[in-house]
């Protein structure tokens, strides 16, 4: 009992700590009509995306942004359908695109990292920014991520929501959560990791490094890339605004869900401790809360209509500062969401099976 009070007390001051630092969010700063528009390219690892590389494309083709100034790489990652016939028909009349085929494996890299390697050396500009092929770009996402730069800092990260039914709209309220956590302790200088379906890396941070070549493979490359330039003494900033606001396309079902959340959880195993401690912790808020014999259920009933009332209050204000509305009901209903999926990422993790992703399997090392 009295391990599990003090479980409890930690847990709502941290949640209290959190809706605080959030509330007091460092703003953005001005950013000049006149700014300066170097040369940048947006780099695209594409695998199997006929039906979604559409929408990303068009997103980026109506950036706000010099066209002569953007030079699109869109890597065509051995897929098995018409995604690069779908590349190929969309950037026939726009000079700023280019496919590019990966057929070669550069040094330590395969599947997507050699995709994205690739990318790399095909880029002629000081700037890459990253994002995905169901990823949809508002049109001032250039501008804003480079905005961010400032001296010292090598990459910038901006978040990500998804849409769609009620799975999809709770499945990019799991999105905004996290990655606001994510952004809250950026902003008092803790490193956790960038998200590479959303992110801006300056070519002298990437050097650095060495490369994706000279990287140990990863199915988390992102994070990776960003403990190693971190690591070599660059800044990095984290963007919660509509600008910067990433739309993913939702998994369509919950076995493609748990199969994404399982190569996440995998991979949490290189996060820091105190975000590694912070997303422990909420994981087994439910394990603890209804442990048989505990606490009475009026006790219950309050313990968790409280973290109830917390997460929902943090849910309101991260829509708010990204631009996006949901209803009340949504925001409830994704407690008990969140909680089916605690249980069935943990069975399911826990599951002696490899991971899968984009029609690939690896072994837990590789996570």
């Amino acid at each position: 009992m009295l391990a599990a009070g003090i479980f409890f007390g930690l847990f709502f001051v941290v949640c209290l700590g959190l809706l605080v630092l959030l509330s007091r969010r460092q703003r953005p700063r001005r950013r000049g009509v006149r700014a300066p528009r170097p040369r940048v390219s947006i780099l695209v690892a594409a695998r199997n995306e006929q039906a979604s590389i559409e929408r990303c494309l068009r997103s980026l083709a109506q950036q706000k942004y010099p066209t002569g100034r953007l030079e699109i790489i869109i890597a065509d990652d051995h897929s098995t359908d018409a995604t690069a016939a779908v590349i190929e028909e969309f950037i026939r009349d726009k000079p700023q695109f280019r496919l590019l085929r990966v057929r070669e494996r550069l040094g330590c890299t395969k599947d997507k990292s050699n995709a994205l390697a690739h990318l790399c050396r095909a880029a002629t500009t000081n700037y890459l920014l990253f994002t995905d092929a169901d990823m949809a770009l508002p049109p001032d996402w250039v501008a804003t991520m480079l905005a961010a730069l400032e001296p010292g800092v090598g990459v910038v990260t901006g978040i990500t929501t998804a849409e769609g039914n009620l799975f999809g709209r709770l499945q990019g309220l799991d999105w905004l959560f996290g990655l606001n956590v994510i952004r809250v302790l950026a902003e008092r200088g803790l490193p956790t990791s960038a998200i590479g379906n959303n992110m801006l890396l300056t070519r002298a941070a990437y050097e650095s490094i060495g490369g994706l070549e000279n990287m140990r493979f990863s199915v988390s490359e992102d994070l990776q890339i960003f403990q190693k330039v971190v690591a070599r003494g660059w800044g990095f900033r984290h963007l919660c605004e509509p600008q910067a606001l990433g739309i993913s396309e939702a998994q369509p079902n919950f076995s493609a869900l748990l199969k994404q959340r399982k190569r996440w959880l995998k991979s949490a195993s290189g996060l820091p401790w105190y975000l590694t401690g912070l997303f422990g912790m909420y994981a087994t808020f439910y394990t603890v809360l209804c442990w048989p014999g505990l606490f009475p259920l009026s006790i219950i009933t309050g313990i968790y209509l409280a973290k109830t009332g917390f997460q929902t209050l943090f849910l309101a204000i991260t829509l708010r500062q990204t631009g996006r509305r949901e209803h009340v009901a949504v925001l409830l209903l994704y407690e008990l969401y969140l909680c089916i999926m605690s249980v069935a990422v943990l069975a399911y993790t826990l599951w002696p099976t490899r991971l899968e992703w984009k029609e690939r399997r690896y072994t837990l090392a590789e996570a």
